[in-house]
């Protein structure tokens, strides 16, 4: 590769990047958008859920219940009656997402047979959002219930086995955590496959693509041109979502920023190939477009970012292992959040290496026989 040629092509492929306006807006402006309201609002924490009450017992006990399911700020009362038919109705209405029915003889019941049971009705609808809220519900149940043993029977202990918890590598179990470095992976995605798709269709629509095929410029020149500013520019979001993760969100980064690069450079290998082998197969940037939305939308969906790969079927679960996403995202957590060195993440790593080198030289090979 004749690198003055090369030279003369970057200094082509900066040039145009940064006098598109359009561009350089979404560079600049989508990372900033994504991580403020995807970090804030891609969550599975619920901060108040709506209640409804129906207190069939009406007791200082009762009371005491509703009082604690408040006080804790998980949740917060919509209304109250003494028919659970409105209740009901409150739930089918969407104004409350949980029912505390509280039924006649609750306090009676605690005190002649120190036992009583309440019920908890929840639209499940979206069932991780009802099972985070029973979680809620019940933890602070059960510590009201161990206040009650202790002023009806103070003589002997609610249970004769005390329950410690400890959440190791995000202790106070922060959601932000876990999610913003998976949307940094997101924006690396999206410059890595979505711009170097468009990027060089965009030449295919201009009609300078087929000018620069007639010219003796080699292709492998012409294809690292287009390459390299793009692996250079995610780089660069990547350092600035990084500061910025570490300055606005208080995201932990325990192990080594520059093993972070490593992993991302040799990931957009892969995002940079997939991006180039697409550009092969549409002619219009539109088309570009979906065909990236697409693979991206399916990369994220089975990657781990919102749901678990390990909660999916069996067969699926086999079939992440072909995303390059859930990879990295792994990679990305297991750096920050657990301070992983390169011994911990050499499965993964070699899995990106090995894509890397079949997608580049694919998508190269591709190329080739559609520009002859």
């Amino acid at each position: 590769m004749n690198l003055r040629v090369l030279k003369v092509l970057l200094r082509k492929e900066y040039l145009q990047i940064f006098r598109d306006k359009v561009m350089l807006r979404q560079m600049l402006l989508m990372p900033l958008v994504q991580l403020l309201l995807l970090s804030a609002a891609a969550t599975f924490e619920v901060k108040t859920a709506r209640m409804y009450i129906v207190d069939g017992d009406r007791s200082d006990t009762s009371r005491g219940l509703v009082d604690h399911l408040v006080a804790s700020g998980r949740f917060s009362v919509v209304g109250a009656s003494a028919s659970p038919k409105i209740a009901n109705e409150s739930i089918l209405n969407r104004n409350a997402g949980m029912i505390l029915n509280i039924p006649h003889g609750f306090e009676n019941d605690l005190i002649r047979t120190k036992t009583a049971s309440v019920q908890l009705i929840f639209n499940a609808e979206d069932g991780a959002l009802a099972g985070v809220t029973a979680s809620y519900a019940r933890q602070i149940v059960a510590s009201y219930s161990q206040d009650l043993a202790s002023q009806f029977t103070p003589i002997v202990a609610p249970s004769a086995i005390e329950i410690r918890t400890r959440g190791w590598y995000n202790p106070e179990l922060d959601y932000r955590n876990y999610m913003v470095p998976g949307i940094l992976v997101q924006l690396l995605t999206l410059v890595g496959t979505l711009l170097t798709a468009m990027n060089i269709v965009r030449e295919k629509e201009l009609g300078t693509l087929d000018q620069l095929n007639v010219t003796p410029i080699p292709r492998s020149a012409f294809i690292a041109a287009k390459l390299i500013p793009l692996w250079t520019i995610a780089m660069a979001m990547l350092a600035f979502g990084l500061l910025f993760a570490a300055l606005a969100f208080h995201v932990p980064m325990r192990g080594s920023l520059v093993l972070v690069f490593f992993a991302a450079a040799v990931y957009l290998i892969v995002a940079l190939g997939i991006g180039l082998y697409i550009s092969t197969l549409v002619d219009t940037q539109q088309q570009a477009m979906f065909i990236s939305f697409f693979m991206i939308l399916v990369y994220l969906l089975m990657s781990g970012l919102f749901t678990p790969v390990r909660s999916m079927p069996a067969w699926a679960q086999w079939l992440a292992e072909l995303n390059p996403v859930k990879h990295i995202i792994e990679i990305m957590r297991a750096i920050l959040l657990k301070g992983a060195n390169i011994v911990d993440i050499a499965r993964p790593l070699t899995i990106l290496t090995v894509m890397g080198t079949v997608v580049l030289t694919s998508a190269v090979r591709q190329y080739a026989k559609t520009s002859r």
